[in-house]
């Protein structure tokens, strides 16, 4: 009861704030709060995560079933086999009548195409409303499984996000680094992974200075995962995301009105990272997405 208080005073506030704000910053904010929820409700979208099973090296028996090795929450009771060999390659040998299909086709066995895979596209294994594709996450292998039908996206509560505030859209210095500096960035599976850091953005707010380290996963835009004082109570307490465009002229616009929470926020069947120690910021950060109403646990 007092969350949702809590929640409907922030939304009030923020209404009554955009109201006197520059119109056109209120509707671009508005514009990608709709496109983000709308990619977050997606068919394949984070919400219709029902399961993520590791896999052994060898035989894998996947299907609905409790016989399985890997017991599925939708589809056949047997679909099939997956096979882990030595090399870590994979393979998919499905059981007769499954009705899967693998990238569209109805095939007896294929090779499985995990999503560190150069081509930048794994191998879907699709059953009814449900479908699988390998991941590979520290070196290990597993089945990240969807389902359009998942309650997470049918019951889905929706967004609720501090006022739009133009003052959190901040114009930061872009200090490049050369070489690329190392940062480590752990994860909610507890690994901790090496990511090279182009540079960092430094901004001030209240007097105070603050930096923030980003890691470029795409060529044209920079990626940051930080924390900040309202990380556990109004926000989620693991991270929140900001994506941006590239440094102009030795500078770098952080919109905070767009910080966004992870996928570990609405189903436990992701793998997020984690603040590091740089990005976890003593400051209030009022703006952007606030925690998930709905809950996973």
């Amino acid at each position: 009861m007092l969350r949702s208080l809590a929640i409907a005073s922030v939304l009030a506030a923020g209404t009554a704030s955009a109201a006197g704000a520059d119109p056109d910053f209120i509707r671009q904010t508005q514009d990608w709060q709709a496109t983000r929820a709308a990619n977050l409700k997606a068919p394949d979208g984070w919400l219709s995560l029902i399961g993520l099973e590791w896999l052994k090296e060898g035989a894998n028996r996947v299907g609905s079933a409790a016989d399985n090795d890997i017991v599925l929450h939708a589809g056949p009771a047997h679909l099939g086999t997956v096979t882990q060999a030595a090399d870590g390659s994979l393979s998919i040998t499905l059981a007769s009548g499954s009705g899967a299909t693998v990238d569209g086709k109805h095939v007896a066995s294929a090779p499985l195409i995990d999503d560190m895979h150069a081509s930048g596209k794994p191998t879907t294994v699709a059953f009814g409303s449900a479908s699988f594709f390998a991941i590979e996450r520290d070196g290990k292998k597993a089945l990240r499984v969807k389902d359009e039908n998942a309650s997470t996206r049918t019951g889905f509560l929706g967004l609720d996000y501090f006022p739009i505030d133009a003052s959190w859209r901040v114009e930061a210095t872009w200090v490049p680094f050369d070489p690329p500096h190392e940062l480590e960035i752990g994860s909610v599976l507890g690994t901790v992974n090496k990511e090279k850091v182009p540079g960092k953005a430094v901004f001030t707010r209240d007097g105070h200075t603050f930096e923030l380290y980003p890691i470029q996963e795409d060529a044209d835009s920079l990626f940051f995962v930080f924390a900040d004082r309202t990380s556990g109570k109004e926000t989620y307490g693991a991270a929140r995301f900001i994506t941006t465009g590239l440094p102009k002229d030795g500078k770098v616009v952080v919109d905070f009105n767009q910080a966004y929470n992870p996928p570990c926020a609405f189903t436990p069947f992701a793998t997020c990272p984690l603040a590091p120690p740089e990005n976890r910021l003593d400051l209030r950060v009022t703006a952007g997405e606030l925690k998930y109403r709905g809950s996973h646990h």
